[in-house]
C-alpha cells in the first residue's frame, strides 16, 4: 500500500473508531432544508480549479472519498463559483509537519491567492514550522486563552486525524470554530481589522480583503494536505441562513388562563422588584379528572380551575424546599410526573434543586393528603435519590412514566461548559443521561428498584439505572402516547441543537461530538456503545437553545397529528418535526407562527392538546396550540426570498406580547446562559 493509500486508510479507520464522525461528503436532512449544498461529494472534485486556470492539475487526486494534494505541482485550488455571504463546514487532515491553508473572497487579479484572501490557517501544530497555529487566521487573529492552561486555546487533532472547521463571513462578523470550539471572530474592515492588518504583511497589498465576493481556496503549501466533507451555503448579511422549513401550518398560539390568579403569586416581591411567573410545567393527572396542573420553577404547583379564570389551588407548595435564582436559572423545581396509577394511590414525583448546599438534585415521592383529591401532604415526602450537581447549569429534570410504567429521568451533563468531568460517555455517573427505575419496588439499600432488563445491569463500573447516554442538557423527554417512542431534544452548546430518538442503550454522542459533528480533540476513549444520529439538528444561525416538546396526538388539529412539536428559547421559534417512525426518515419540518418569545416548556392536558409557555412578568405566560382559520403555506410559495435579511416573525406581536418583552428585566441578557453553560 503507497504513502496515500495509507494515509486515507488511516482516516477511515479513525471514523469508524468512533470519535465522533457521521456520514462523510453527505447533507443530512435538516442541512438540505437549510440551505447547506456539496463543494465536494467524495467522488469528483469539478467544483474546483487550479488558480488561474479552467481545470484542476493531476496532483490533486479524489482518493477513497478524500481530495487529497498528492504530489509537487498540484498548486492553490478555488472553487468554480464566488461566495459573498457565506458560511463554510470543511474537514481536513495534514501529514506529520505539514502545512496547508484556507483562503477566503479570493480574486485572480493578484498573482497569488493570498494577496487577496485572508487565510484561514492549516498545519501540524506538533511539528508544523509556522508559529501561526491551525485555526488562526494568519497574521490577523488568533484564539483567546485556554482558562485551564493559559496558553492560546488548541482543540486541533494531531497530523494524520481530521479536524473540522466551521467559518462564517458576512458583513457583519467572521468567525472561525475548530472541531466545535470558537476560536475568533472580527468584522472585516473595522478600526480593530484596519489595526492588525497595519501591522502585517498584507498592508503593502492593495486588494487584500477587499473583494465583495471571492473564491474559497484550498492551498498547496508543499506538504500532503486532504479535504473532505466540504459543504457551503449563503447567507444573508448578518450570517441568517434560509430558514429549514417546508411551509406554516394552519396553527396559532392563542393566550390562555390569563384570569386565573395563581394562589400566592404576586408580580412584584417584597422589595418592590418584578417577579416573572416561570411556569415550568404544564400537564395533567392522567386519572381521568380532566385536571391541568402548572408548576412554578420555584416550587409551586397549581392545579389550574376548570373554567380557565378564578384562583388557582395550590397543589403543593415546595417553595421551602426548592432553591431558584435568575442567575442561576436551570435549577429550581424541573419535573413533575403522576403515577399511572394516581387514581388508586394518590402518588406523583417531582424532580427539584435543594435549597442547601452542596448543589443536589431531588427525586422524590409524594402523596395526597388522606381524603383528598385537590392537595398533596408535603410531609409525604419520600425521597428516591438525590444526585450530586457539580455546576448550577445542565440539571435536566424531565420526569416522565414510560408506557411499561417504568420512571425515566433526563439527567444533563452536570454542568459548566464542554462536559469538563466527561460525564456524557462515562458508565460509572448518571450525568448526561437518561435513568429508568421501577418506584414500585425496592432493591436492598435503595427507595426504587433498578429493572433487570436495563441495558448495563451487571457491566463492571456501571450504574444500573442507565437506559441512555451522551446527552449534554435533555430541555424535556416525552412518550409518544401513540407508538411509545421516547423523544429527546438536547441542548447544544457552540452551534448544534439536536432531536433524538432514545433507544435502550443508546450513546447520542456528548462530549465526542454535538449533534452529527466532531468536538473538541480526540483525546479520549472510543466510546462505549456506537453513536447513535439525532433524526433532527440545527445550527445556530437558526437557533441557540433548544426547547423539546412532544408528539401531538390531540383531534383539534389535524394538521398537527404525529407531528412532533419543539422551539427555540433564544430565537422564539416554533416547529412541528414530521418524522416517520417507522422509516427513520424526516418528512418535513414546519414552521408554527409565533410572536418568537422564549418558550421554556411545552405541555399537554389530558385530550392530547398542547401548550406552551413563556416567562412572564403579569403571570400570563401560557399559550394554546389551536386551529388557524387558514391553509398550509408552502415554503416556496408567493414571493418570499430565499435569504431574508432578517428573519421574519411569523406572527406580529400583541400589544401584550411586546409589554412582556419589555418587562422582562435582564432575561434577554441571561437568554444564552440557560442551558448553555459558558
Amino acid at each position: 500500500m503507497g504513502p496515500i493509500s495509507r494515509f486515507a486508510a488511516l482516516g477511515c479507520w479513525i471514523a469508524l473508531a468512533g470519535t465522533g464522525w457521521s456520514a462523510e461528503n453527505t447533507l443530512t436532512p435538516a442541512e438540505q432544508k437549510a440551505g447547506w449544498k456539496l463543494l465536494f461529494d467524495g467522488k469528483s472534485a469539478q467544483a474546483f480549479r487550479n488558480f488561474k486556470k479552467d481545470a484542476l492539475n493531476p496532483q490533486w487526486k479524489v482518493l477513497d472519498g478524500t481530495l487529497v494534494r498528492t504530489a509537487a505541482g498540484a498548486g492553490d485550488i478555488i472553487s468554480r463559483d464566488q461566495f459573498g455571504n457565506f458560511e463554510l463546514l470543511l474537514d481536513f487532515k495534514i501529514s506529520k509537519g505539514g502545512n496547508s491553508g484556507l483562503m477566503f473572497k479570493v480574486t485572480e487579479e493578484a498573482d497569488q491567492p493570498w494577496h487577496t484572501g485572508p487565510e484561514v490557517q492549516i498545519q501540524d501544530n506538533v511539528d508544523g514550522h509556522d508559529p501561526q497555529k491551525a485555526g488562526w487566521l494568519y497574521q490577523l487573529y488568533q484564539t483567546g486563552n485556554n482558562p485551564m492552561t493559559k496558553k492560546p486555546l488548541d482543540t486541533t487533532r494531531p497530523a494524520g486525524e481530521w479536524n473540522q472547521i466551521r467559518l462564517l463571513v458576512c458583513e457583519d462578523r467572521a468567525e472561525l470554530f475548530m472541531n466545535g470550539h470558537h476560536y475568533w471572530t472580527c468584522r472585516i474592515g473595522d478600526k480593530a481589522w484596519n489595526e492588525r492588518l497595519a501591522k502585517s504583511k498584507f498592508a503593502k497589498m492593495a486588494g487584500f480583503a477587499k473583494a465583495n465576493q471571492g473564491h474559497i481556496c484550498l492551498q498547496d503549501h508543499g506538504n500532503e494536505v486532504a479535504f473532505r466533507n466540504i459543504k457551503v451555503r449563503e447567507v444573508d448579511s448578518r450570517g441568517n441562513p434560509r430558514q429549514p422549513i417546508d411551509g406554516d401550518l394552519p396553527v396559532k398560539l392563542q393566550t390562555v388562563f390569563s384570569g386565573v390568579n395563581w394562589a400566592g403569586y404576586k408580580p412584584v416581591d417584597d422589595q418592590d422588584k418584578p417577579n416573572p411567573l416561570r411556569p415550568i410545567i404544564v400537564t395533567h393527572s392522567g386519572d381521568g379528572s380532566g385536571r391541568l396542573f402548572m408548576a412554578e420553577q420555584h416550587g409551586k404547583i397549581h392545579q389550574i380551575p376548570a373554567t380557565g379564570s378564578g384562583d388557582s389551588k395550590l397543589f403543593l407548595d415546595l417553595t421551602s424546599r426548592v432553591r431558584y435564582s435568575d442567575k442561576e436559572n436551570e435549577e429550581g423545581f424541573l419535573g413533575l410526573a403522576f403515577h399511572p396509577r394516581f387514581r388508586d394511590n394518590g402518588e406523583f414525583f417531582c424532580y427539584f434543586t435543594n435549597r442547601e448546599m452542596p448543589r443536589k438534585s431531588i427525586l422524590s415521592r409524594f402523596r395526597l393528603k388522606p381524603g383528598s383529591k385537590d392537595e398533596a401532604d408535603l410531609n409525604s415526602e419520600e425521597v428516591l435519590t438525590q444526585i450530586d450537581q457539580p455546576f448550577w447549569n445542565h440539571n435536566g429534570g424531565t420526569i416522565a412514566f414510560g408506557p411499561d410504567g417504568k420512571l425515566y429521568i433526563a439527567l444533563g451533563d452536570g454542568g459548566a461548559a464542554n462536559d469538563p468531568f466527561e460525564a456524557g460517555q462515562r458508565l460509572d455517573t448518571v450525568l448526561g443521561k437518561i435513568l429508568r427505575i421501577d418506584v414500585d419496588a425496592r432493591d436492598p439499600g435503595k427507595n426504587y428498584a433498578i429493572p433487570r432488563d436495563n441495558p448495563f445491569v451487571g457491566r463492571e463500573g456501571a450504574r444500573g439505572e442507565i437506559w441512555a447516554l451522551g446527552l449534554r442538557n435533555p430541555w424535556r423527554i416525552a412518550f409518544d402516547r401513540k407508538t411509545g417512542a421516547l423523544f429527546c431534544a438536547d441542548v447544544g452548546q457552540n452551534l448544534w441543537e439536536e432531536i433524538d430518538v432514545i433507544t435502550r442503550g443508546g450513546n447520542y454522542g456528548w462530549n465526542l461530538r454535538e449533534a452529527t459533528k466532531p468536538f473538541g480533540t480526540s483525546k479520549r476513549k472510543p466510546p462505549v456503545t456506537p453513536l447513535i444520529d439525532p433524526i433532527w439538528e440545527y445550527d445556530h444561525q437558526v437557533g441557540k437553545s433548544i426547547t423539546g416538546g412532544f408528539v401531538y396526538r390531540g383531534k383539534a388539529i389535524p394538521e398537527l397529528v404525529g407531528k412532533y412539536l419543539y422551539a427555540d428559547y433564544v430565537s422564539g421559534k416554533v416547529w412541528a418535526l414530521d418524522y416517520n417512525q417507522q422509516t427513520g426518515q424526516v418528512r418535513g419540518n414546519y414552521a408554527i407562527p409565533s410572536p418568537m418569545l422564549p418558550v421554556i416548556t411545552f405541555g399537554e392536558d389530558e385530550s392530547g392538546e398542547a401548550y406552551l409557555t413563556i416567562v412572564s412578568a403579569e403571570g400570563k405566560g401560557i399559550y394554546k396550540l389551536v386551529p388557524a382559520t387558514r391553509a398550509a403555506i408552502p415554503a416556496d410559495a408567493g414571493a418570499q426570498p430565499a435569504l431574508p435579511e432578517a428573519p421574519a416573525a411569523a406572527a406580529r406581536p400583541t400589544t401584550a406580547d411586546s409589554a412582556q418583552r419589555r418587562a422582562r428585566p435582564g432575561l434577554i441578557s441571561r437568554l444564552i446562559s440557560r442551558l448553555r453553560g459558558r
